[in-house]
């Protein structure tokens, strides 16, 4: 009696620890986050079969992702220099430079107004205009042209990466092939990129870089093709030929509209050439008629107001007439 009674102890401990060990053992030895795990990184593998709808989504999130960084980083950053601006312009000068040939224009200036006009303050005007006008307008003069030839020739250095990746080529031997023979200043500005790789700076980042010099929608689409690429993957040679294209519709877009507008700019000339072209005229039939005007204190008041007027009208007409695409 004792010995059954024993067994079936025996035997319902035995089933009481099956029970406990059906249970718990899988939480205890692990079983269970291993099995987790094994689930979160077959989670990738089995995403390749999602459909196109989701795989597309993923990559615009991504995609949002990566300018979102890229605009940061342009919110970031610092106001232009003086530096800057003289690089922006194609020039080599130095800020002692800029800074002396707007003294001497200034000077300059005011001497032969002063001179011209008799007055103090037309020769204030000169120096004012000299030191601070006529050298910001050099600048962005020069920076307006040496942006419109980059805008003409990058088109063809995308064509040249492009046309290099299929043939099987490395991008930093493409971008080495434009900056030995593309034509300024593409070719300049692609060989710093070049250098800057040369010295440890990741593609996009010198690519982005590439925007600080040349602050033009070219080469800030072109970074920005350049980092998303680097991040998400995707076909380079496809992404800079599709690039490169609309660069070049930019481009039609703009001579169109050029070539509309050439009437109101004629006109807007016409306008703004009248004053000056009738003073003169009317100075060579009758001098002393219009000689009131710098020889009197209220002609001179006068003429510097009618000045002032002429260029706000002037701006009006070329804000109205230019475009921005």
């Amino acid at each position: 009696m004792n010995t059954s009674v024993l067994a079936v102890a025996v035997l319902a401990m035995l089933a009481v620890g099956g029970v406990f060990y059906a249970l718990f053992y899988p939480m205890l030895s692990g079983e269970k986050r291993a099995e987790k795990r094994r689930k979160e990184f077959a989670t990738p593998v089995a995403a390749r079969g999602m459909d196109r709808e989701t795989q597309a989504r993923m990559k615009r999130g991504q995609i949002a992702q990566s300018l979102k960084e890229i605009e940061n980083r342009e919110n970031a950053r610092h106001k232009v220099t003086l530096e800057n601006r003289i690089s922006q312009a194609g020039l080599s000068w130095s800020r002692q430079k800029y800074y002396v040939i707007s003294a001497a224009t200034a000077v300059v200036l005011g001497l032969l107004l002063l001179i011209a006009g008799g007055s103090p303050y037309l020769g204030a005007v000169g120096l004012f205009i000299g030191g601070f006008g006529l050298p910001v307008w050099f600048l962005k003069r020069c920076k307006t042209r040496r942006l419109k030839k980059f805008g003409i020739e990058f088109p063809n250095a995308l064509d040249v990466i492009v046309r290099g990746i299929k043939a099987g080529l490395p991008v930093n031997d493409c971008l080495r092939i434009i900056a030995s023979e593309a034509a300024e200043p593409v070719r300049g500005e692609f060989r710093q990129i070049i250098e800057a790789q040369a010295l440890g700076l990741p593609l996009p980042e010198a690519a982005v870089k590439l925007f600080e010099r040349m602050p033009c929608a070219e080469a800030n689409f072109f970074g920005i093709v350049i980092a998303i690429q680097q991040k998400t993957g995707g076909n380079l040679s496809e992404t800079l030929g599709n690039l490169s294209r609309v660069l070049r519709e930019r481009r039609k877009m703009r001579d169109k509209i050029q070539a509309v507008s050439m009437e109101a700019k004629a006109s807007a000339a016409i306008i703004g050439s009248l004053p000056p072209v009738v003073a003169a005229l009317v100075y060579l039939t009758t001098p002393k008629y219009i000689e009131l005007l710098w020889l009197t204190q209220v002609g001179q008041f006068a003429l510097v107001a009618s000045g002032i007027w002429m260029l706000i009208g002037v701006l009006v007409m070329r804000k109205m007439i230019n475009f921005d695409i």
